[in-house]
């Protein structure tokens, strides 16, 4: 490590002026920010965290959708949003291990947008609004590639406003030593259709499976699917798996979603 100035504002005005310092970087659970610090990737001469805001905490439901604080754990959110949207809190509780999910944050999460993480699947796949302290980003237009999002220079999340769907599933294929998902479909069915979105598979990060979407919102069914293959050509090859093997699972899992929905 090195010396760096830490600030806890305790509003999100706070916040706001204390990212406009030179160096600064805001830190939600670290999960990510703090490994890379160790390594020396990184190094802000300001860390801003995010976690000390109360009014960024927290999990409840109203005005038709489930709001979820950026700076709440995922071990709260896999608690609290049991009961509104299972599909959530399901994906909150499969999150790394207890410490991971203890101190990270979905926040946290979706603004680092690590093309193998679990929230950003459930923020597309919900059709989800993510709130920051100067406005609101639909998910289709938040996520832009690998660790790439709308986010601009001083901005951060505050919160997330999820649409409860009918029905909703969440299938990951888990890498057994990070407990990151090698593949992971997250599936959620609506009055107006249904979205599918994949996380773990494209080196382009979170994405829609829209040939799925369109065949789910005709026949919600397994059985739907059988015709259909994803496009593998610029997905991820790595020692777990070839593109090809992701693109099955991609298949697979959206049908296992599905079924559990």
């Amino acid at each position: 490590m090195y010396d760096f100035e830490f600030v806890k504002p305790s509003t999100i005005a706070e916040a706001t002026k204390a990212l406009t310092a030179e160096g600064a970087q805001a830190l939600s659970g670290g999960q990510t920010l703090v490994p890379t610090m160790k390594q020396r990737l990184a190094s802000p001469g300001v860390l801003v965290c995010l976690t000390g805001i109360a009014e960024t905490k927290g999990v409840c439901k109203g005005d038709g959708g489930l709001h979820v604080g950026a700076a709440t754990p995922h071990a709260v959110v896999a608690r609290e949003a049991a009961s509104h949207y299972p599909a959530l809190a399901a994906l909150a509780g499969g999150i790394g291990d207890p410490a991971v999910r203890n101190r990270g944050t979905l926040g946290g999460s979706i603004a680092n947008n690590d093309p193998a993480a679990c929230y950003p699947s459930a923020v597309l796949g919900s059709g989800a609004t993510v709130v920051t302290n100067k406005r609101k980003i639909a998910a289709d237009d938040y996520f832009q590639g690998m660790f790439t999002t709308a986010l601009e220079e001083g901005e951060f999340i505050t919160e997330v406003a999820f649409p409860i769907p009918e029905k909703a599933a969440y299938v990951k294929f888990n890498q057994p030593a990070s407990r990151f998902a090698l593949t992971a479909v997250f599936v959620a069915k609506y009055a107006d259709g249904v979205r599918v979105a994949v996380t773990g598979a494209s080196n382009d990060g979170v994405f829609r499976w829209s040939e799925a979407e369109e065949a789910l919102s005709k026949d919600f069914s397994a059985a739907a699917l059988a015709g259909l293959s994803v496009d593998h050509s610029d997905f991820i090859s790595d020692l777990h798996g070839t593109p090809a093997y992701r693109g099955n699972l991609v298949k697979v899992l959206t049908a296992r979603a599905v079924a559990a929905a």
